[in-house]
């Protein structure tokens, strides 16, 4: 099989975590690199956490460091969410490697160039190193092949009533992705609050033994409390790890082809992905929108994915 080459771009993140566990073990993917940006928490913490992941995996990819604030606004972060150090509070020593000196949207472009159009970019934090990669690099939309995001929504939102919150921090940035001319993949709110995990199920996932599968079982513990009192929703919501899945196998998952466009300017929808999904006026159909998955079949693929270690 040939692998398809990958940049994971991410703010891990609890959920990111779970992502690049997965990835690790998925064999369509080979991971060139993953880069980090502010979103979740700081770049700083981000970046640290990519390389907690990295070591516990037992990875080789190197980890670029990359935006540390969006490309025009003030930063907003997650922590509340994913905790004060972005890993679920879950205690793990600070890798002591170095890293590297290039930045995450030089690595992007240098990569690409390498891949000669074949290079697949995952992006689950928010789009801040695209954006900056974009705007420096002219010719990277001839270079990349897709781009598949974790982000946006048809129908509502998380961070504010009309958008997610990885589009919402760097609308702007994000806006300019889907307006490059790149394919883009958007896997939203509507998909993945589809693939959850109850707490049945990710206590089988610990019950795995492994400190990989312990990791993944231990990072969403206080996020799956919020999910399931304050939220009341069934489950935590697997977001990232529905990206790295979709770049990897699409063929368990909806999509439908439609233009989006992000609110950038708007008081109440800044950061809404406006699409023409359900509207009789239609837009320029620049991007793929994934709506569906088949979750029996989605968490089957975890399990199988997280046995592997």
């Amino acid at each position: 099989m040939k692998k398809i080459p990958v940049i994971i771009d991410c703010d891990p993140g609890v959920d990111d975590t779970a992502a690049l566990l997965l990835a690790h073990q998925m064999p369509e993917l080979e991971i060139l690199a993953v880069t980090t940006v502010a979103g979740n928490v700081s770049v700083d913490k981000t970046t640290i956490n990519a390389m907690r992941v990295r070591k516990a995996s037992g990875a080789g990819y190197p980890v670029f460091s990359g935006a540390e604030h969006p490309m025009f606004r003030e930063p907003v972060t997650a922590s509340g969410v994913h905790g004060e150090d972005g890993f679920g509070g879950v205690e793990m020593e600070i890798p002591d490697d170095e890293i590297p000196a290039e930045k995450a949207w030089d690595a992007m472009y240098h990569i690409a160039k390498e891949q000669k159009g074949e290079l697949t970019i995952v992006a689950t934090g928010p789009m801040t190193n695209l954006g900056i990669a974009l705007s420096k690099y002219k010719e990277l939309p001839q270079l990349v092949k897709r781009i598949v995001i974790m982000g946006g929504a048809a129908i509502g939102g998380n961070v504010t009533p009309a958008a997610e919150f990885n589009i919402y921090v760097d609308p702007e940035a994000a806006d300019m992705l889907f307006q490059s001319g790149i394919p883009v993949y958007m896997c939203g709110l509507d998909v993945t609050m589809k693939a959850y995990i109850t707490p049945e199920e990710l206590e089988k996932v610990g019950a795995l033994g492994s400190p990989q599968a312990k990791l993944f079982h231990d990072v969403f513990q206080n996020l799956q409390k919020k999910a399931l009192e304050e939220w009341e929703q069934p489950g935590v919501a697997l977001h990232d790890p529905v990206a790295v899945m979709y770049a990897a196998d699409d063929s368990i998952f909806e999509t439908h082809h439609v233009g989006i466009r992000v609110e950038t300017k708007g008081e109440i929808t800044l950061g809404k992905t406006v699409t023409d999904l359900y509207s009789d006026k239609q837009m320029e159909h620049n991007a793929y929108i994934v709506m569906d998955v088949d979750r029996d079949a989605f968490l089957k693929k975890v399990m199988d994915l997280m046995a592997k270690y």
